[in-house]
């Protein structure tokens, strides 16, 4: 049986909007951290490059060239890295959402990464995954560390994190793909200040107080294209037991850490019943 290798979903819990280079690139101050919910990925030897599909959303990348794929992108950097030929047979479940704010496709690429650093044993550790990472693109790096982190500029600084709690979450997306480049294009409005903190919280109340303290600097933009946004966050916000609700990323997925599993699981149970058309996953934030 071929070894899965995760693809988490990887969420901003904040996202401040700290200034803009003369080059149009914004720059950012985010918290991020990965839930035990996402996609995965398997490597097997193969005498050339392949790529399936499977899950619920592969139909969704069923139409794209192989060539714009961060997976196979990956396969192929990875192989000119280590100066060989790019022979796998990959498979690339996809169970997130395409397009929604949870950096599904720079997850697959890291998991890509690292599975064929294992089918290949390229002596490869993760600061040097991590450089190559960033060729393909500015939040495939994180993915690779998939530990808390704070990320910084535009991207390329990512420090560690203090550790966070265990925290269930609730992530929604209402079935709309949001592109980042078109969020970004439509924010308007003043720079935050970076918001970083040094104490770890001990529990989930109080991940949730210091998240009520800072906020997502794009989630006007994103209502303005997605206006489904402020419904999902506004059902997410009044489930009982939901400490705090915010948009992921560029959206349109949004999350809401609650105070226990058993409340988590049930306002999964009660969204997905009052809005069949969304995409509703319960799990935990490490």
């Amino acid at each position: 049986m071929p070894r899965w290798w995760p693809a988490p979903a990887k969420l901003n819990l904040y996202l401040h909007v700290t200034g803009r280079r003369a080059d149009g690139y914004h720059l950012l101050d985010s918290l991020v951290a990965f839930a035990d919910i996402g996609d995965r990925l398997s490597a097997v030897a193969a005498p050339r490059l392949s790529l399936d599909l499977a899950g619920p959303f592969a139909a969704d990348l069923a139409h794209e060239e192989p060539a714009k794929n961060l997976v196979w992108r990956a396969a192929l950097a990875l192989a000119s890295r280590l100066g060989r030929p790019a022979e796998a047979a990959l498979t690339l479940e996809k169970n997130l959402p395409v397009a929604s704010g949870v950096g599904g496709g720079s997850s697959d690429a890291a998991a890509a990464l690292k599975a064929l650093t294992a089918l290949w044993q390229a002596p490869l550790d993760e600061a040097a995954l991590c450089a190559l990472a960033a060729e393909l693109g500015a939040d495939v790096p994180v993915c690779v560390i998939a530990r808390p982190s704070f990320f910084g500029s535009i991207g390329e600084t990512i420090d560690a994190a203090p550790p966070l709690p265990p925290a269930p979450v609730v992530l929604v997306n209402p079935g709309v793909a949001l592109p980042t480049a078109a969020v970004f294009q439509a924010r308007t409005g003043a720079f935050s200040a970076p918001a970083r903190f040094a104490s770890p919280p001990a529990t989930v109340s109080e991940l949730a107080l210091l998240l009520a303290e800072r906020r997502n600097d794009l989630t006007d933009a994103a209502l303005g294209l997605v206006p489904e946004i402020g419904d999902v966050l506004e059902r997410l916000a009044g489930q009982p037991g939901a400490l705090v609700a915010r948009m992921s990323g560029s959206g349109a997925t949004c999350f809401a850490l609650f105070a226990t599993r058993e409340a988590a699981e049930a306002a999964t149970v009660a969204l997905a019943a009052e809005q069949p058309r969304w995409w509703v996953a319960a799990g935990t934030l490490a």
